[in-house]
């Protein structure tokens, strides 16, 4: 187990994937890790998150962007993700909370950007806008092949009918593992692609070491520094 980072700093650490990826279950496994050693965590989600960001939610997975145009459903999801960090993730992080989030600005890369073909300068404009500066300290990406995403995303819905992207053909979501797999090449120090694949314990595993090299490494060491120098 890692020394303790500073507790002062918050961290923010995002989760994103495919439908059925695990995203839910890995955070939850990861903050529950974190919680042991002392840590503050907060876990959220997008879309939603916060009052506001909930109401676009349901718009959005109720199929109503779909109908609108893969433009405006960025829009959509941009004034969510507005409320949600200003609301939410940014008072958490000033706080010195490490907060977990299911899913962030690279979903919407991947869905409406390189699925949906929306215009690269409109979503840059709108990160500019929504989140500023503010980028993960860490992004997880969860790999698994479609069929097995898919699958469990069915077992988990049961009876209920799939929303807006797990009703999409199964070319969408291959062109979405596409997609994942792009921006985790093209933005390595940021991202860390993990093998969903097995049990959560497993994958839970795989993602505590990603956390341990890349984050708390890092901060710890930089904790002894600030110490020695005080």
């Amino acid at each position: 187990m890692p020394e303790l980072p500073n507790p002062g700093r918050g961290r923010f650490i995002t989760f994103e994937g495919g439908e059925g990826a695990g995203k839910s279950t890995q955070i939850k496994l990861l903050a529950e890790r974190l919680d042991t050693t002392g840590l503050r965590t907060l876990v959220t989600r997008e879309p939603g998150g916060s009052p506001g960001a909930e109401i676009m939610r349901h718009l959005v997975l109720s199929g109503m962007g779909k109908l609108l145009g893969g433009a405006t459903e960025s829009l959509l999801f941009a004034a969510a993700r507005a409320d949600h960090v200003k609301l939410v993730i940014k008072p958490a992080l000033e706080q010195g909370m490490w907060v977990l989030c299911d899913r962030f600005a690279d979903s919407t890369r991947a869905y409406q950007g390189y699925v949906g073909k929306v215009d690269r300068v409109l979503l840059d404009g709108l990160e500019r806008v929504t989140i500023g500066d503010l980028k993960p300290d860490l992004t997880v990406i969860l790999d698994l092949p479609v069929e097995i995403g898919l699958q469990r995303a069915a077992a988990r819905r049961g009876t209920d009918a799939p929303d807006r992207f797990e009703s999409e053909t199964i070319e969408f979501h291959q062109r979405l593992r596409e997609a994942y797999r792009m921006i985790a090449e093209r933005e390595p120090m940021r991202c860390v692609l993990i093998d969903a694949e097995g049990e959560p314990a497993l994958v839970a595993g795989r993602v505590w070491t990603a956390l341990r090299d890349r984050v708390l490494t890092p901060v710890t060491a930089e904790a002894k520094n600030e110490a020695k120098t005080a």
